[in-house]
């Protein structure tokens, strides 16, 4: 079971599909009220998922919405879960991220991926076959830059030559990272350069895999970050009547990602969902009863240790005054039974 208390977290993204849409003005402000309320009633972290050029306004800028965040709250930690390295310059993303931290005095947390549309990559000019590469690199130059370093580092994507990022972050040396992913080349990587490991429906092979690869490393494991969660899990007194408001939004969201990986060549999130029963036979979309949800959490926690838990927040499409009535069950019911 996982040691010490479990930290939870809100997760979004910030989406407005067309056939829900609403303005958009609206739509962030409102999700930021709802982070300051969630720091006020037991949340401990927020989440934020980067994509591009996606019609329903996918959130692609994470730093000036964590600026935001920061701006409004003064405990809850702000993580990127995840930026998509490839298409960022680390140098200039490490000055965004210094700024961030100092704005939210030192609670800025980067969590990084190497991304995997197509469209992504061919928008912004960069091969898919260089994520990797792109991505370990400039994951060096970000923790050097961050920890004070005057930089210098030339190869085939970047050349930087005596450069000092100021100011400097908060936190020394420097905000922690997070990487994550089920591959081989993922896990090494956040061996390497990660401070915590994050992964959405982890099990307990990938932790096992994460801890070993850690101490073959020379790494501690003492004080391991593992943050991983359910897709969907809403807590509600009228289970059947909740699972009937979300159902459609989750079936979008949810087959929109399982295009998108099944085009990169990965392995989709489910058979195409054609129906609310299909939804349901997934498990995608959970919606239980106070209790239910903690045996639920504490099932997980048993099998893989997780020191960070988090759950998508609100349904594409749905207001976040929707969500509202959920969260404060979640925060009255849940939460209290894992402090």
């Amino acid at each position: 079971m996982s040691n010490g208390k479990i930290r939870f977290g809100l997760w979004y993204d910030f989406r407005n599909p067309e056939q829900w849409h609403q303005p958009a003005d609206h739509l962030y402000r409102e999700i930021l009220d709802q982070i300051v309320w969630g720091e006020k009633n037991g949340f401990d972290d927020i989440w934020l998922s980067e994509h591009h050029f996606i019609d329903d306004g996918y959130l692609p800028s994470i730093l000036p919405v964590a600026a935001a965040i920061a701006a409004r709250t003064n405990r809850i930690r702000i993580a990127s879960g995840v930026l998509l390295m490839p298409f960022h310059n680390p140098i200039r993303l490490a000055e965004d991220i210094a700024t961030v931290d100092i704005i939210s005095s030192g609670r800025f947390e980067l969590g990084v991926g190497i991304g995997f549309k197509g469209e992504e990559f061919e928008g912004f000019g960069v091969s898919s076959k260089e994520r990797g590469r792109r991505t370990d690199q400039a994951l060096e130059i970000i923790r050097r830059a961050l920890a004070g370093e005057t930089v210098s580092f030339k190869s085939e994507f970047f050349d930087f030559r005596n450069v000092r990022v100021t100011p400097a972050p908060i936190q020394k040396p420097h905000p922690p990272i997070w990487l994550g992913g089920f591959t081989s080349a993922a896990l090494r990587r956040a061996v390497r350069f990660g401070d915590g490991f994050t992964v959405p429906g982890a099990n307990r092979a990938v932790y096992d895999s994460y801890v070993a690869g850690l101490r073959e490393a020379g790494r501690s494991t003492n004080h391991i970050r593992f943050a991983s969660g359910f897709w969907c899990l809403i807590v509600s007194d009228d289970p059947e009547k909740t699972f009937a408001e979300a159902a459609d939004h989750i079936i979008y969201q949810a087959n929109n990602y399982s295009v998108w990986l099944s085009a990169a060549g990965l392995q989709p999130l489910a058979p195409h969902l054609s129906d609310r029963e299909a939804l349901r036979k997934s498990g995608l979309l959970q919606v239980v009863d106070p209790n239910t949800a903690i045996s639920m959490i504490r099932s997980f926690a048993d099998v893989v240790p997780l020191t960070h838990f988090y759950s998508w927040t609100l349904p594409p499409g749905l207001p976040p005054r929707w969500a509202q009535k959920h969260l404060e069950l979640f925060t009255s019911k849940v939460i209290p039974a894992f402090r």
